[in-house]
């Protein structure tokens, strides 16, 4: 047996990485890199073991919505862990049933009672589990250019190019295509008149071939989160849960990313008044401060859940360290305004951009609500040629990466996918800092527009 009398060196920078390295597996990584060895973070800024700080543009999985350490989520988990740190899901809390009672006073009035989770893939995969159930189906309709989450039927479900590094086989998911208003379908220019961008007609069509009486449920991310801030058009919505309701299919909203005032509305359904017949979500409703997920149903679900069985459950399922940190930062987003500011800093956001976008050619498209926006990039303005081809790795992916990289050695962390820069800063960054970010953003598309034709 190891001697484990000596403490470690955690204190070393070094150690850690090589730790790290070692002995560490990296989520959707190769092994063995040495990382950054973060020591600390405040508010819209992190900073590594040698003092640099870093601005960060990405809320870190955009799950970081009210900053980092904000005092009043850290107090509530602190008094937490003083009070009761853990109690089985089937006995009574005071803050689970507060978080609870706090979610239908927030989803849309027609959600009225919540499943907590450990995280997003949890719940997604919990809301497919009880559509199947309730409706005897089968068939789960999803997008291509979607992610739900890393577990087996949640990757199934998943669009984004990671569900080829495995066996996301999971039987009976449907793809449909996605309202992608800047690349619309060939021959189409105007969303108006695209089957696919107006949601309904290209859902029916596909319920034709595949027999509605088959399919359980329709899951999308009512804003496209990883896979580009891909923004409906009007109706879109609206016709998506019409055709549902048409043939008995429940509708799931995915909102991990975009809920919480990510969008500048608590989910980003109230855009458009939708209301689906479950809504998942994660990240944001804590900042990331402790795992935690929700799926929240219908008061049709849930009374028939009255009289059968909830079809799953969790050893963490509402875990009190968790609910006490969705409380707070719940009640902190309301106490602070939380919304109206992501709003505000949003549209000042998107101003910027479309004042960058005359000074960099590679700004093809910039689209957004709220804290969630991004910018895709391109090699030709009125050929729309993508600045890297979808899903580039390595040397295709080097204008991107090249930029991230130059990004955060001046400061700014940034992420991308395929051409798609995303700037989703927490929800309560200063405007200072805002422009700060996009300050170096605009110096970073230099390297963009070189590649320009």
């Amino acid at each position: 047996m190891n001697d484990l009398s000596n403490a470690y060196p955690t204190h070393d920078a070094e150690w850690v990485q090589q730790m790290h390295a070692d002995h560490y597996l990296q989520s959707w990584s190769t092994q063995g890199g040495k990382p950054r060895v973060i020591t600390g973070a405040e508010g819209s800024w992190f900073w590594d073991s040698t003092g640099k700080r870093y601005l960060d543009f990405q809320s870190q999985l955009v799950n970081a919505n009210m900053g980092h350490q904000h005092p009043k989520i850290v107090q509530a988990i602190k008094d937490q862990a003083d009070k009761l740190c853990y109690i089985g899901p089937a006995m009574g809390s005071d803050v689970r049933s507060e978080l609870a009672a706090i979610m239908n006073e927030i989803t849309p009035k027609n959600i009225t009672s919540t499943f907590f989770t450990t995280g997003g893939s949890a719940a997604n995969e919990t809301a497919i589990r009880l559509a199947r159930h309730y409706t005897g189906r089968t068939k789960i309709i999803a997008r291509y250019r979607s992610y739900h989450g890393a577990t087996g039927g949640t990757l199934s479900l998943t669009g984004d190019p990671r569900h080829h590094l495995t066996r996301a086989d999971m039987p009976g998911v449907v793809r449909m295509l996605d309202p992608y208003v800047y690349r619309l379908p060939t021959g189409h220019v105007d969303p108006a008149n695209c089957p696919v961008a107006q949601g309904g007609p290209h859902l029916e069509e596909i319920l034709m071939y595949e027999n509605p009486n088959t399919v359980a449920a329709v899951i999308l991310e009512p804003i496209v989160g990883t896979n580009g801030i891909l923004v409906p058009p009007d109706g879109y919505l609206q016709s998506i849960k019409e055709t549902c309701e048409k043939y008995g299919i429940l509708l799931i909203a995915d909102e991990v990313m975009a809920g919480f005032g990510r969008t500048g509305k608590w989910f980003a359904v109230d855009h458009w008044g939708v209301q689906p017949d479950i809504i998942t979500s994660a990240k944001g409703i804590n900042s990331g401060y402790v795992p935690l997920g929700t799926m929240s149903v219908s008061t049709e679900l849930h009374d028939w859940l009255r009289t059968t069985p909830l079809p799953g459950g969790l050893t963490y399922a509402g875990h009190p360290l968790a609910c006490a940190s969705g409380v707070a930062a719940i009640r902190a987003m309301q106490e602070e305004g939380t919304l109206a500011h992501a709003t505000a800093m949003g549209e000042k956001m998107r101003d910027e951009l479309h004042k960058l976008a005359e000074k960099h050619p590679s700004i093809g498209d910039i689209r957004g609500k709220g804290m969630f926006n991004g910018i895709e990039l391109v090699k030709n303005r009125d050929t729309k040629e993508p600045l890297v081809p979808f899903a580039a790795k390595g040397a295709g992916a080097k204008p991107m990466s090249d930029m991230m990289a130059f990004a955060m050695n001046e400061g700014l962390y940034l992420s991308f996918f395929s051409n798609v820069i995303r700037l989703t800063p927490p929800l309560n960054i200063s405007e200072n800092d805002l422009m700060t970010g996009l300050e170096i953003l605009g110096r970073t598309l230099d390297i963009a527009d070189r590649e320009c034709a």
